[in-house]
């Protein structure tokens, strides 16, 4: 049975591309779900069994699980129970046929991120994940994290010289289109030129890579 609808109307909100894991008994949703996820840009892993799923998970989290709280042999809650203890921070979704306020408040107790009942349609699972992808930051590549910080920072820098670009440009030997490109995070600086603009502002490059993460 299909539980998903895509007659919904389309939203811009859509969430970065992410690697999402499905864990459901019903072969029928695993390969409808699959197919609705990648057609939106993500990557998609889906489960039979929480054994392979978590064997999976040692070798690499993916950023959301979408976790079905009734299966055959098996209790979502334990399930829930088990991603908790060894992962606390993994993002996970509740998806059931079987609504109650009782696996609601349960699934939120054991700090689920949100609760679909099927069937639920394809503008509903969007939101979700444009929600959780927002809350946890996920979705972002390393690059792009330290892209966007560069730039952040590069600016913060000049600003506080009271520098426009063509000061920087002058002093860097960075063309201003170049500086302009590298501040709206449109694309990393190579490392020459990231140390000329450092050494131009006086700063070092490595505050700003501590400050992306790196």
């Amino acid at each position: 049975m299909q539980t998903v609808s895509t007659t919904e109307p389309q939203t811009s909100d859509r969430p970065p591309a992410l690697r999402i894991a499905v864990l459901d008994d019903d072969a029928d949703f695993r390969e409808f779900i699959s197919n609705a996820l990648q057609s939106e840009g993500h990557e998609v892993e889906v489960f039979e069994d929480p054994e392979t799923m978590e064997a999976r998970f040692a070798e690499q989290l993916p950023d959301i699980l979408l976790l079905d709280m009734k299966m055959g042999r098996v209790a979502g809650e334990e399930v829930l129970a088990r991603i908790r203890e060894r992962w606390e921070r993994l993002c996970v979704i509740v998806i059931t046929g079987y609504p109650s306020m009782e696996t609601m408040r349960t699934t939120f107790k054991q700090a689920s991120f949100d609760y679909l009942a099927k069937p639920f349609s394809i503008h509903e699972l969007r939101a979700s994940l444009a929600q959780a992808a927002t809350r946890y930051g996920l979705g972002r590549r390393p690059q792009d994290l330290l892209r966007s910080e560069l730039g952040r920072q590069i600016r913060i820098a000049r600003t506080e010289k009271g520098w426009t670009l063509k000061d920087l440009s002058e002093a860097s030997g960075v063309s201003v289109s170049q500086l302009s490109s590298i501040e709206r995070a449109a694309h990393l600086p190579s490392l020459e030129s990231m140390l000329a603009i450092a050494q131009a502002l006086d700063r070092k490059p490595s505050q700003w890579l501590a400050s992306a993460g790196f």
